[in-house]
């Protein structure tokens, strides 16, 4: 569950931890990346044969579904660092059509990747048994403005895939209302 009661009932989400992590554009990627904005995370490797693909399209068609949406993100991480380069994760993000600085994919130290995973829960581990040689969630993340965690879904499902996108909305509409209070 990403979120807790205190004893008084108040809400208290997690929260994801500080990272640094390089783009596909060889710049840092920290949380000050996303300052006062929404984003949408994930896991993945560009030479994944099975849930990736799907995944990147259901992630695709939410970055298109938000177009012009400058509050909300998207971030996804390799869990395939040796083999996914800054150029590498450049031609993979031009393959699918990202020609702006909305989705970020990063790649960085293994374990510094595989540790940061775990604060989005998503599973990532290496096994040499499976044909890509590695075993990982598909899970896509919804983190707020303050970087706490808020929804997250199986990324491979349309239906909750489409849920989500209605998690984001809500979220969205939250951070425009307490704009507009301020």
């Amino acid at each position: 569950m990403s979120q807790e009661e205190t004893p008084e009932g108040a809400t208290v989400y997690k929260s994801i931890p500080d990272f640094r992590f390089i783009n596909q554009d060889s710049q840092v990627v920290t949380p000050a990346t996303f300052s006062d904005k929404a984003y949408v995370a994930d896991f993945f490797f560009t030479s994944c044969p099975t849930i990736c693909p799907i995944m990147a399209q259901n992630m695709l068609s939410l970055y298109n579904d938000f177009e012009g949406e400058e509050r909300l993100a998207f971030l996804s991480h390799t869990i395939d660092p040796a083999r996914d380069t800054v150029g590498q994760l450049k031609h993979y993000a031009t393959n699918l059509g990202v020609t702006d600085q909305r989705w970020q994919f990063v790649t960085g130290n293994k374990d510094s990747l595989y540790a940061i995973a775990d604060d989005y829960f998503n599973v990532v581990v290496e096994d040499p048994t499976l044909p890509d040689g590695f075993d990982h969630s598909g899970r896509f993340v919804l983190v707020d403005e303050q970087g706490y965690i808020r929804s997250f879904c199986n990324g491979t499902d349309p239906t909750a895939v489409a849920a989500f996108k209605k998690d984001i909305e809500t979220l969205l509409h939250e951070m425009e209302n307490a704009n507009s209070t301020h």
